[in-house]
């Protein structure tokens, strides 16, 4: 192992950094269970990516296959100019002789990169990469992008997660939660005490959420959206959890209301057949429009093409489109879960409703959908607090920053 150092964080001045630091690179291992497309995966990626272009530091990314409807990550990974080890056994289904086998692969390449830190993303990398990191007495950072146990789960799965993220909070050095509504689950389930933990917020590329690529006219008609129509959008996966059945059961009071919505869902998978055949059986099916499996990229300007951005997920860390949809302009309305509160602001920057109702749904709607200027009132706002803080910048110098703390402890 190289001899650990400390961070200097100067910053993301590429020059400044090269004038001025004088310490090695620092070796840092990055460990997530799969690249498909989804919030915690690009968290990692921005990381890794800065990490190596804006600090000169010698990183590897470790991940299981990039597996799934949602679409893979992987490209964008072997792109970053970094090292990208796949581990075939690291998958998101628990199976004990595929684990016992990624944990020994883990050892194996932590053994041979011997980084000055390692740092575990998800559940189940999570769990199988501290307990490796462990074994090489290396210091382990971990982000906590969501709960590892939450709503939804069967008890025995609930109690289980608990159990195993008690196994190994002895081996963490720091935790990083994506909210302060993360480590109060944490704290609150006796995992370890709330000095070992840290929030910082999941950032992204904020400049295409601030600006368009081309004209919003020429994307809405690209969806077949008409000019009076107001769009309320909804960015998710088509799965159990996203709490799409809330926001159908809502529509037919909002349509009554307000005619003029068109209801866009963005994203793809399991649940499509299902809830296309519940808005026919309600004779709403036309007045909403699927984009279906979209690239990261194209996210912006579909945020850009809405008016309105809804949330209705039953369970999340800090769902990255409520950040994203505040900054390019837009009210947003979300259940009360994981962090949300944290940037939906009731008065200010949208409506946050308690999980799984529908009438205030249709309300916090149909008052939106009416008032052009409260909706204009509410994006302004969110994009004058949130721009600064959700940049991929700010949240690298951020972990940079722990690594420092960590180290300089260690040593």
């Amino acid at each position: 192992m190289t001899p650990a150092r400390v961070v200097s964080c100067l910053g993301t001045d590429t020059a400044t950094k090269t004038d001025s630091l004088s310490a090695p690179p620092m070796k840092v291992v990055h460990i997530i269970t799969r690249l498909i497309v989804g919030g915690a995966q690009e968290n990692t990626l921005h990381t890794a990516e800065d990490q190596h272009r804006l600090f000169g530091d010698d990183v590897t990314l470790i991940t299981g296959p990039g597996l799934g409807p949602e679409g893979s990550l992987e490209d964008r990974a072997h792109a970053g100019g970094y090292r990208v080890e796949i581990v075939p056994e690291l998958q998101r289904a628990i199976n004990p002789w595929t684990d016992w086998k990624a944990y020994r692969r883990l050892i194996a390449l932590l053994k041979e990169l011997r980084p000055d830190i390692a740092h575990t993303h998800s559940s189940k990398a999570g769990i199988l990469g501290r307990m490796a990191a462990a074994k090489v007495k290396l210091p382990v950072v971990h982000t906590i992008h969501g709960a590892s146990f939450h709503y939804g789960q069967s008890a025995i799965a609930y109690r289980a997660y608990i159990a195993a993220e008690k196994s190994v909070a002895g081996k963490t050095a720091k935790f990083i939660s994506v909210a302060d509504a993360m480590t109060r689950e944490y704290v609150a389930a006796g995992i370890a005490p709330l000095d070992r933990f840290t929030t910082i917020y999941s950032g992204f590329d904020v400049e295409p959420f601030l600006t368009p690529s081309r004209p919003v006219e020429t994307i809405r008609a690209e969806l077949g959206i008409q000019p009076d129509e107001i769009v309320v959008g909804k960015i998710g996966r088509l799965f159990h959890l996203k709490g799409h059945e809330f926001l159908i059961r809502a529509a037919p009071a909002i349509l009554a209301a307000a005619p003029n919505v068109r209801f866009l869902l963005v994203g793809d998978g399991i649940l499509r057949s299902s809830i296309e055949a519940e808005l026919n059986r309600l004779g709403i099916r036309e007045r909403f429009t699927f984009t279906g499996l979209v690239r990261p990229e194209q996210i912006p300007d579909l945020i850009h093409a809405m008016d309105i951005v809804v949330h209705t997920s039953q369970w999340e860390g800090l769902a990255r489109v409520l950040p994203q949809g505040l900054i390019a302009g837009k009210p947003v309305v979300a259940y009360d879960v994981g962090g949300a509160a944290e940037v939906v602001l009731p008065g200010e920057t949208g409506y946050l409703l308690p999980r799984d109702s529908v009438e205030p749904l249709s309300e916090a709607v149909i008052t939106l959908a009416g008032d052009p200027s409260l909706r204009m009132r509410f994006g302004q706002i969110g994009l004058e607090r949130f721009t600064e803080q959700f940049r991929h910048e700010h949240m690298t110098q951020g972990i940079c920053e722990v690594y420092d703390e960590v180290l300089s402890r260690r040593s």
